[in-house]
């Protein structure tokens, strides 16, 4: 649902969702500069938009900056449509780039999977499961292959550790800088 809030003297637009699940309230801004809260059951919108107003100088802020960023790789949000119908270009796309670096660090995952995700490029299970977002078939060739063996490398290393960027930099030397640009998409 599409709701509007004054802060700073701005009309703010953000989207509110009501969720059984959330615990805690999140605000979201995502590339383009739309924010979004996601409400937990039982509290009041009250509560909400007084944080809101509280953190108005801060949200303003990087709403800003979401809009400035490079458009180039900025996608629309996608429709189920979309997404099925670019699914199976995103799966031979990681599958290739999977059976090539799996040779070079020895290493296989349990199952491989491509879904639609809001706000991560890829995921690791305990279970050695790797999530893709499809999207990843809108990335340079050098970010695909950052993502890839990103999770990869979570089957030997589950965690960020010094070892982990070490193992990721055996293939993707610039993996730091990569990491950084990503990250702002």
């Amino acid at each position: 649902m599409k709701k509007q809030i004054i802060l700073e003297n701005q009309k703010v637009e953000y989207s509110l969702r009501q969720s059984a699940r959330a615990r805690c309230l999140r605000v979201t801004i995502y590339p383009g500069g739309e924010l979004a809260a996601t409400l937990p059951r039982g509290m009041s919108l009250e509560k909400l938009e007084n944080f809101l107003r509280q953190k108005a100088d801060w949200i303003l802020r990087k709403m800003n900056l979401a809009k400035k960023r490079k458009p180039s790789l900025l996608l629309p949000k996608a429709s189920r449509k979309e997404y099925l119908a670019r699914k199976e270009e995103a799966c031979v796309l990681v599958d290739n780039k999977i059976d090539y670096f799996r040779k070079v660090y020895n290493l296989c995952p349990a199952r491989i999977s491509i879904r639609n995700q809001k706000t991560r490029w890829g995921s690791c299970s305990r279970k050695g499961n790797l999530n893709f977002n499809y999207r990843i078939i809108h990335l340079p060739k050098e970010y695909q292959d950052y993502v890839v063996v990103h999770e990869l490398c979570h089957l030997k290393e589950f965690n960020h550790s010094r070892n982990f960027w070490n193992l990721v930099a055996q293939t993707i030397p610039d993996c730091k800088k990569i990491r950084k640009e990503i990250r702002n998409l």
